[in-house]
């Protein structure tokens, strides 16, 4: 198979006992920002679909993650396009360490997604809601304030605007990461922490309280360890740090005309709600739904957590008309 055979190939989407991709779809590789080969897969709904959702992962979620999701959106009559952003999941990896998540500059990210949505627009039925999880709903928002016109709605899940720094203050994790990038080090894990994934336990986790979708993610990681991804690096703690200061823009908040909900885990550890609550009343049509108990993985925890976001993806998902046709 030659070079230009292997990139017409479809792209693999791995599957393990309780967690297999759902019918009527595929992976397919496409070319992203510098000419990186990133992955995304297509799903089409049995019966005639009510629209596409465009989904984004956070940092480390690969498109296997999230296939209870998906089969959630196909049984509402949804199509789904899932993606790994680049330097996780099978995406091109931007280091030699592939355990190193690693990124360069928001504008990459961006241009990705717009590329993604340019390579499947003719097969997405409007209206399109895009549903995203904090690091990818951070870039999600980024991109409707940058005037992205295609998009109808947004349902976001924990987005990433506010990161908590642990005991550090704010103020001095950006000068630890303005040095570190200044000498150099901008491919280095953050404190030196490699943060191996294969160490994690449930019991540890402050992601979610499902033990049975945090296992199944896990058997996920052993089956293929090539989905796998450590701890950041200072380069991409630099980018979510600006990620977060530019999406935060009162004025920028402001110009997105667009229906978008803001769901909010409400013992979230790993963003700030109180942001994301400021954040969403800036909107030009923004809603802020905080789930109790629910933690930073809203879309991976508890029976209770996943149906009260469902049920604001549905309230989205109806209040926009269906128009059942591909972009023009």
């Amino acid at each position: 198979m030659n070079r230009a055979q292997a990139y017409a190939a479809n792209a693999p989407l791995m599957g393990v006992p309780g967690a297999m991709p759902p019918p009527g779809g595929e992976g397919e590789w496409y070319r992203g920002a510098g000419g990186l080969r990133l992955r995304a897969a297509f799903w089409t709904p049995a019966s005639p679909p009510r629209g596409t959702v465009i989904f984004s992962a956070g940092r480390t979620e690969p498109i296997e993650k999230y296939y209870e999701l998906y089969a959630d959106l196909l049984a509402r009559g949804f199509c789904v396009l899932a993606h790994d952003w680049r330097g996780q999941g099978l995406s091109a990896r931007l280091l030699p360490d592939r355990m190193r998540g690693h990124a360069r500059a928001v504008e990459e990210f961006l241009d990705d997604y717009g590329r993604l949505l340019d390579h499947f627009q003719d097969r997405m039925p409007k209206p399109w809601i895009a549903v995203a999880h904090s690091m990818g709903a951070a870039f999600n928002l980024l991109t409707l304030e940058q005037g992205e016109p295609r998009i109808d709605g947004a349902v976001l899940s924990s987005p990433m605007l506010r990161i908590t720094t642990g005991k550090r203050s704010m103020w001095s994790a950006k000068l630890a990461v303005r040095w570190n990038l200044r000498h150099g080090r901008s491919a280095d894990y953050v404190l030196d922490d490699m943060d191996d994934p294969f160490e994690h336990t449930f019991e540890d986790n402050a992601l979610t309280r499902d033990a049975h979708r945090y296992e199944l993610f896990r058997q996920q990681l052993y089956a293929c360890p090539h989905l796998a991804i450590g701890g950041p690096t200072w380069g991409w703690l630099a980018t979510a740090f600006d990620a977060g200061e530019r999406a935060l823009k009162p004025r920028a908040l402001k110009s997105v005309k667009i229906p978008v909900s803001i769901i909010q885990g409400g013992d979230d550890t790993r963003v700030w709600k109180q942001t994301n609550r400021w954040a969403a009343k800036r909107l030009g049509r923004g809603r802020y739904v905080e789930i109790k108990d629910a933690q930073h993985e809203i879309l991976a925890e508890l029976d209770e957590a996943r149906e009260a976001f469902l049920t604001e993806f549905d309230a989205m998902a109806d209040y926009l008309p269906s128009r059942g046709q591909a972009a023009a």
